[in-house]
Formats: C-alpha cells, structure tokens, sequence
C-alpha cells in the first residue's frame, strides 16, 4: 500500500495543482488531507494563487481517494464545497501490517498530545508547516510539513508512505527527511 500525505494548502489553486500532480505521479492509492485546505487562516499571509473554490474543485475530482481531517482553519462553510468529508478532528487508518495511523492535524492532538499509541504506532499530523519524519519514543511522529506555506527554511513539500517507510519530500524531488517503521 502506498499512501500519499498533504498538508496545509490554505486555498492556493498553484499549490494543490503541484500537489496532486505529484499525487498522480507517486502512485499512490490514497491522498490523505490534513487539514487547513481552503481557507488561508487569519495568522497567515494571504498566499499567491489563493482560490479556495478552485481547489474545491480540483481536490472533489479525487474525492473517492481521499481521506481527510480538520484544521484549524477548516470550517462548516468550508465542507459545503467539498464532496469528501473533512470535519473529523482525527481518523485512524489500519494498515495491512496492523499498524495504525492517527491521523489529524496538529492543533488538538499531535505528536506529544495523542491517544494511547501502541508499540509502532505512527501520529501523523500537519499544522507546524514543517517536516517531520522520526521515531518519537515507542511510536513515531510524521508530518508532512506545508504544500503552501513551509517554515523554518524548508521548501514545499507532501509525505509518503512506501514499502514501510515514511518519507517527506520537497515538489522538486529532494527528500527531506524519512524514517522506516520498525516494531
């Protein structure tokens, strides 16, 4: 199974339609959203490119592959142009090892406020805007920073869950950083 990760779009159409040609290109199954996908946020700069009903539309053509959580800049009005629900503030994924993914983004749970995680568990989450990719005690901790707006001098980039191994890579082909899963 592979998985690809995004985070933190806050409505720029430039950004998603980067995002989801990469999508295309991995390979991936699933596209999992982690939240902040239209609205830009009122602590943020009003990014370049910003059309939330634009990117609307592009992410609904993939609504089927989609699994997708709340930021906390998402909103009711927000899941009105969706046709994938996104208001979840969490959601697990199960994979065929049994491993589980807790999925959410950032601002309620994250990597050192969760649920109880078992031994390999991973916490996957966005909000931060920067990559991560690393064992955290007993589970590990990923996100996959910012498609839209990076921080801390890191560039744009998705996450990737491949052959047992999560990997954070920049829109230029450049991994930034990536741990393998291990009991």
């Amino acid at each position: 199974m592979k998985l690809f990760f995004a985070s933190d779009l806050h409505g720029c159409a430039e950004s998603t339609r980067t995002m989801l040609a990469a999508f295309e290109q991995s390979g991936a199954e699933h596209l999992i959203l982690l939240g902040d996908v239209l609205n830009h946020g009122p602590r943020n700069a009003l990014p370049a490119g910003y059309a939330p009903i634009e990117v609307a539309d592009q992410l609904n053509q993939y609504a089927d592959r989609i699994l997708a959580v709340r930021g906390n800049c998402d909103s009711d009005v927000d899941q009105m142009l969706l046709d994938f629900p996104m208001m979840a503030d969490y959601n697990w994924v199960l994979l065929p090892t049994g491993r589980r993914l807790f999925l959410t983004h950032g601002h309620l749970y994250h990597a050192d406020k969760h649920p109880r995680l078992r031994q390999g568990d991973v916490i996957v989450s966005g909000h931060t805007h920067l990559p991560v990719a690393q064992a955290h005690g007993d589970y590990f901790a990923f996100n996959p920073g910012s498609t839209t707006i990076p921080r801390g001098e890191h560039q744009a980039s998705f996450g990737l869950l491949e052959d047992n191994k999560l990997s954070v890579v920049s829109f230029t082909g450049e991994t930034l950083c990536s741990v393998v899963l291990s009991d």
